[in-house]
């Protein structure tokens, strides 16, 4: 009798594999009928005291650094949704709502909040109004993508005292086609994983309530989301890792010419860490960040999920969670005479789900989830680079270097003036020192 062999070559074990896998998930699942979403962010300005408000006219300068429209991310209140995926420090946290419910869409709602969030009892969420366009999280306005660029991008990465080995990278912006220009800025991105939120959803903050988080506020606790067609089970409570992060406790030393060193206390639930700076030097822009890979790195100040961070830790993209410290090159930076080196800081936190029934432990049962929440925290900071902070001014929480003005050096930096509008050249701090100014800084290389 012939005996019959199975051979289990890689494409057999391959298709058995997926065969087990979709066994596995033929679990009938349906979207659930509501959904909630909630960004936290802390937002600092390193060596300088917190700020609710400043009158600086955002627009503009607030697209540059990721905010919305108004005078979100760099100045003034939290008066619309969005602004928690921006670099926001004014104000300093800020907490974002979206709810999309199926079962009524665009239909006013409330969350009942814990008292420990000191902003009430609840928070009103009301469908949007409608919003002008606004930039993505690092993205170049538009009236920038229409001009044929000068100047050269200069790119370093890595922390170390000495530039390595085949750094910088060069672009040379004069010689690129108009189509293929923006291609300096492509690079590694952070998947877009924001509610698209229209009249459907309803929102917090809004034109009703922009009340903000406070230094002393706190998430832990009870929500619940009433409204109508809401389930009456929409009630979940939040942990320490659904909070608000603290703020970066960042410190910097040294000199343009130096190799400038970056140090800060680990930040409670951070997952990773991300450094970028960069500074105009006539027409060309200089950038380093702390990765381990050469990019312009403008695409990363955003919220990453857990398996995004952990792919990129790998691929050393992020700093580790235990890392403290991080030194730039010397010298990358001694020839922006036009403009302080401005340096960004991330620490990313967690993502938490929540989901009402939880999947059942059958994978054969049918699962209907009522309602689902996604929770995401993070916190960043800014510093201007050659500008040491002692101890006590540190983090966005001390009081501002010896001789500086805080709302003087914002306004300088962000080429405010005192009626709120961009100033068309640079500014300087109280020191004499020159300060970056973003939009000059743009203006060097897009010919504007």
């Amino acid at each position: 009798m012939t005996s019959l062999r199975f051979v289990l070559t890689p494409a057999c074990v391959a298709a058995s594999l997926c065969l087990a896998s979709l066994a596995a998930h033929a679990q009938t699942t349906k979207a659930p009928k509501v959904q909630l979403w909630m960004d936290v962010s802390t937002g600092t300005m390193a060596g300088m005291p917190e700020m609710d408000s400043l009158p600086t006219g955002g627009g503009m300068v607030g697209g540059l650094l990721g905010g919305g429209s108004g005078a979100p991310g760099m100045g003034g209140s939290n008066t619309a949704y969005g602004n928690a995926r921006a670099m926001s420090i004014m104000p300093p946290r800020v907490i974002d709502i979206a709810l999309h419910n199926t079962l009524r869409p665009g239909v006013e709602a409330s969350q009942a909040i814990p008292a420990g969030m000191r902003m009430g009892e609840s928070l009103p969420l009301l469908p949007p109004r409608a919003q002008p366009a606004q930039s993505e999280p690092g993205e170049i306005p538009k009236e920038y993508q229409q001009h044929q660029p000068k100047g050269r991008i200069l790119i370093y990465w890595g922390c170390g005292a000495t530039v390595r080995a085949g750094q910088p990278r060069v672009v040379d912006l004069a010689r690129a086609k108009p189509s293929d220009y923006a291609q300096a800025f492509a690079g590694r991105a952070v998947p877009d994983r924001a509610p698209r939120v229209g009249p459907a959803y309803a929102l917090y903050p809004n034109e009703r309530n922009q009340v903000n988080l406070s230094a002393g506020s706190s998430l832990v606790g009870d929500h619940q989301v009433r409204g109508d067609g809401v389930p009456a089970s929409m009630r979940f409570t939040l942990g320490a890792a659904q909070d608000l992060m603290p703020a970066i406790d960042l410190r910097t030393t040294g000199k343009p010419q130096d190799s400038m060193g970056t140090s800060w206390q680990p930040v409670r639930n951070a997952r990773a860490y991300y450094l970028h700076a960069m500074s105009q030097n006539g027409d060309d822009l200089v950038m380093w960040s702390s990765a381990e890979t050469p990019d312009t790195g403008m695409g990363l100040f955003d919220y990453l999920s857990p398996a995004t961070i952990d792919r990129w830790l790998k691929e050393r993209v992020l700093l580790q969670p235990e890392t403290t410290q991080c030194a730039i090159p010397q010298g990358i930076f001694a020839g922006g005479r036009d403009a302080t080196p401005m340096l960004r800081m991330m620490a990313y936190g967690g993502e938490s789900h929540i989901v009402h029934p939880p999947r059942p432990a059958d994978p054969k049962a049918a699962w209907e989830p009522e309602w689902a929440v996604r929770v995401r925290v993070k916190a960043h900071t800014m510093a201007m680079l050659g500008q040491d902070m002692p101890q006590g001014a540190r983090g966005g929480v001390g009081a501002a270097p010896a001789g500086t003005s805080s709302t003087g050096a914002y306004t300088s930096g962000m080429g405010a003036n005192a009626g709120g509008q961009p100033q068309g050249d640079g500014g300087s701090d109280a020191a004499g020192n020159n300060v970056v100014n973003p939009v000059n800084l743009l203006r060097g290389i897009f010919g504007r």
